[in-house]
């Protein structure tokens, strides 16, 4: 009976799937969501893509703010009023107007512009690095998607396998050819047949929500089945060592050790003190006369020389250095766990092809040789379940091919660093 059933399934798989495709075939055509498409949908609205765009643009209103000089000061001095002897009242008032213009020294603002340069680099990386992000995680979805629609048609072909499995064990039983064990096993096959595809079912929906919730809106049923077939072939043979350089990762951490550079040269440019130069006039109120008035004022570096944030910002940097090197091995080492990932499971898919010919052909024979009273029920079972596993395992390599692929493309994203502004 096992292998009856067994061919019967492997029949009815083969039917149930050239059925499907063939009465979809024609909507494909027309609404089969493609995973470039669902990229392009999910990039135009995506909210973290805005969120980097805005602020790249934050750090380049950054720039403008550390390119401006200081205010000069207006003053407004009256002295000699309202005292005692000749000073009482105001006869004997000097009037002063004038205006202070700090000058900053050591290369201040150029030091500024620097590290706001830096700062619009690294926001120009986290928008590359955000479209990427989101590029995962559409691919993703958009891969247990169609795994799921994959594993409702197996799910679909084992339930009418199971009810045909069912009938004719029935039909044994009442011929007195079989135990009503068989009976009652493949009663209770065909049950947990009926509940994993209303298992399969809730998974569907529940994965094309979570992909509709990424590109604004529920897809259509049908997504691309060729692309998920599809299998790059994987190098055989040593792979090449991982390299991190050029990658998100290793721009990333180049890009803060850039501007921990600024940082220090910025720190160092404030040791030096600014001056204050001023200008003024004066009104004597008791004969009318005009004078002018000229100051410099220098700050004392008394209690803060500058030298602890000098400290500070050097180790600043060191640790952006560490961080960097830090970025790199770990880059390398996830770049090795997703290349080795997906060769893993080319291979996988690979070899599913002939293992579903073989459980297929296991399968045709247990369903025959158990019709005709040869094999025992339990044969045609373990061909059946041998044949389901065969199908799944296929479905589980595919899925872990393109989520290790798509892992892959995303840590080997190339960054390209934008060159700084001049001042």
């Amino acid at each position: 009976m096992k292998s009856g059933i067994a061919a019967l399934l492997a029949a009815a798989s083969c039917a149930g799937i050239a059925q499907a495709q063939t009465a979809a075939a024609p909507a494909a055509a027309e609404t089969t969501l493609t995973l470039e498409e669902a990229l392009q949908r999910a990039g135009a609205i995506s909210p973290a893509r805005q969120v980097a765009e805005l602020g790249v643009e934050a750090a380049q209103a950054g720039r403008t703010v550390a390119g401006l000089r200081p205010n000069p000061t207006l003053n407004a001095d009256v002295e000699n009023a309202f005292g005692t002897g000749p000073y009482k009242g105001i006869g004997e008032v000097e009037t002063t107007i004038g205006l202070a213009l700090p000058l900053e020294l050591g290369g201040k603002r150029a030091a500024r512009i620097a590290v706001a340069d830096t700062r619009i680099a690294r926001a120009r990386i986290d928008a590359i690095a955000a479209g990427a992000d989101l590029g995962l995680q559409v691919t993703q979805a958009y891969i247990r998607a169609v795994s799921a629609q994959r594993r409702l048609a197996v799910a679909q072909d084992q339930l009418r396998v199971t009810g045909e499995n069912l009938r004719i064990a029935r039909d044994r039983v009442m011929a007195g050819a079989n135990s009503p064990i068989d009976e009652q096993r493949a009663a209770l096959l065909a049950t947990g047949a009926q509940a994993e595809l209303e298992r399969s079912h809730s998974t569907v929906e529940a994965t094309r929500l979570a992909l509709g919730q990424l590109i604004g809106g529920l897809p259509p049923a049908s997504l691309d089945q060729e692309w998920f077939d599809r299998l790059d072939a994987a190098p055989y043979g040593p792979a090449a060592p991982a390299n991190a350089e050029g990658t998100l990762a290793l721009a990333a951490a180049t890009a803060d050790v850039a501007t921990a550079d600024a940082q220090l040269r910025l720190a160092r440019s404030q040791r030096i003190p600014d001056l204050t130069v001023s200008v003024g006039t004066r009104r004597l109120q008791a004969s009318g006369d005009m004078a002018m008035v000229f100051g410099v004022s220098v700050p004392l570096p008394a209690f803060d020389n500058g030298r602890a944030a000098m400290r500070q910002a050097a180790a600043q940097r060191d640790q952006s250095e560490a961080r960097r090197r830090l970025a790199r091995f770990e880059a390398e080492q996830a770049i090795a766990a997703a290349r080795a990932d997906r060769d893993r499971a080319a291979a996988g898919v690979r070899a599913s092809a002939p293992t579903i010919a073989a459980a297929q052909e296991a399968a045709r024979i247990a369903r025959i040789g158990y019709g005709a009273g040869k094999f025992d029920q339990l044969v045609l079972l373990e061909a059946e379940q041998a044949l389901l596993d065969a199908r799944t395992a296929a479905i589980d390599a595919r899925a872990q091919y393109h989520d290790a692929a798509a892992r892959l493309a995303r840590l080997t994203t190339p960054a390209r660093l934008p060159a700084p502004a001049g001042n």
